[in-house]
């Protein structure tokens, strides 16, 4: 992977009066706001700063940090502590072993550390609340890491003002969801992942929310958490933990509103959870390249609407993104298609088109097919790579579907699918093996079908 082009300032925190560079505020809002919640406490924005002071006075000197807690408290008040020692945040894509020791391994020249659920916290009370602290605009603040869905995981630098300029475009998009209310989040998805730091730290600290101090997995464990919001309650979740509150039946509490995103959202699904849950279901487009650039009701809408100041330009295999809070344009592989007044719709990926017998297909649509079929819990349709050179690939299916065999789900396909593109190897698994974002990586899809039968 090629190293991140980015410079390192001996500090990203400015505490001192004088002339100083162009700088932003670590946090916004007045200090005795809620901005964590959960487990019968509520942490106001001046306590935290003050065991975030706390906490940094302990951190040892290093460049970077790799920050692997997944509770919103720990992962928060890590983050801002390092961020006043103007350490850059190392977001590995996963928390396996190899992957942080390779990313700390990379990162090693200049001092780099972890912050996990074992490290330890600020005991005892925080002193008064001190001044917001400042930090340097073009300072780096993080370094995110795609999640290798689709090959070896890449870094992507995120300075201050990009995190800064990405929030208040998030805010434009999602705002009217809460109005002049205080929007609290629960969120499912890791702080880690672009998505989760956009929506659960990021929009706390620098756009004024509360957030719950867990990460809630479990339905009923997200009810609870919603429960205690004290405000306009919002979900921030992914396709297939929204797909997991709906089976389970569980019953949520008013909602100002859900967000999704790291996978398309089938609009069945949208239009079933609005039902259900009584709240508009608001989906998000972005990358970890590009953080959030585009929005849409899925229930309602195809089409996806650019935030404020961003441009979407076609080009051979891709797109190139524009965007005020990038620092240059951002080539993505997802192709789009321009329509008239500036919405696009996605057309799924270069890699993920199939054309089989002069026919063409996309393994995004025939998995949305597939997820359509009666009981068909959750499932992704792949293509096997060619058994000899210049060979087509078979397409495979992996399904979770209890009560159904291999042969049921094709028959389910037959109906709408040319048979050049019917699966030819299904794996039935009790559970996919999804991420914490609900991402699933080829190579272990790919393993999972080696020895697939036919149906």
């Amino acid at each position: 992977m090629p190293q991140e082009p980015v410079s390192h300032p001996m500090s990203a925190v400015i505490q001192s009066p004088g002339p100083l560079p162009e700088c932003l505020p670590l946090a916004v809002g007045d200090p005795g706001r809620v901005l964590l919640f959960g487990g019968g406490r509520r942490l106001g924005l001046g306590e935290f700063l003050a065991e975030a002071r706390a906490l940094a006075a302990t951190l040892p000197e290093a460049r970077h940090v790799a920050h692997l807690a997944e509770d919103r408290h720990r992962f928060l008040l890590g983050f801002c502590a390092a961020a006043l020692r103007g350490q850059a945040a190392l977001l590995p894509p996963s928390g396996a072993p190899g992957a942080v020791a390779e990313i700390l391994r990379r990162h090693g020249d200049g001092g780099a550390y972890r912050l996990d659920a074992s490290s330890p916290l600020p005991s005892g009370a925080p002193g008064p609340a001190p001044d917001m602290p400042q930090v340097v605009a073009g300072a780096l603040a993080a370094i995110g890491y795609t999640s290798g869905s689709t090959g070896q995981p890449q870094a992507h630098a995120k300075t201050w003002a990009a995190f800064a300029a990405g929030t208040a475009q998030n805010l434009a998009a999602l705002r009217d969801l809460w109005g002049d209310a205080q929007p609290w989040i629960v969120a499912t998805v890791p702080p880690q992942h672009m998505y989760g730091m956009e929506m659960s730290v990021l929009l706390p600290l620098l756009g004024g929310a509360a957030v719950h101090a867990g990460r809630p997995l479990l339905p009923a464990d997200v009810a609870r958490a919603l429960e205690e919001a004290g405000g306009a309650r919002l979900l921030v979740t992914t396709p297939a933990h929204l797909r997991a509150l709906l089976q389970s039946g569980v019953a949520l509490p008013p909602l100002a509103g859900i967000v999704s995103a790291t996978a398309p959202l089938p609009r069945e699904l949208a239009a079933a959870a609005e039902a259900r849950f009584g709240a508009e279901v608001r989906e998000v487009f972005g990358s970890t390249e590009t953080c959030v650039i585009a929005r849409r009701r899925p229930a309602r809408e195809t089409a996806w609407t650019p935030l404020p100041g961003v441009r979407l330009a076609p080009q051979p295999g891709g797109t190139l993104v524009h965007a005020p809070h990038l620092p240059a344009p951002v080539a993505l592989a997802d192709l789009v298609e321009i329509e008239a007044g500036g919405c696009f719709q996605l057309r799924g990926r270069q890699a993920d088109l199939l054309e089989i017998g002069g026919k063409r297909a996309s393994l995004g649509d025939i998995t949305r097919r597939l997820l359509a079929g009666p009981g068909v819990e959750d499932g992704v349709i792949v293509q096997l790579e060619p058994e000899r050179a210049g060979g087509v690939g078979r397409i495979a299916a992996l399904a979770g579907a209890p009560g159904l065999a291999a042969a049921d789900i094709v028959a389910a396909l037959r109906a709408t699918v040319d048979p050049v593109f019917l699966p030819r190897r299904i794996r039935l698994l009790p559970r996919l093996p999804r991420n914490a974002t609900g991402k699933l990586r080829r190579d272990e899809l790919l393993a999972l079908l080696a020895d697939a039968p036919a149906p």
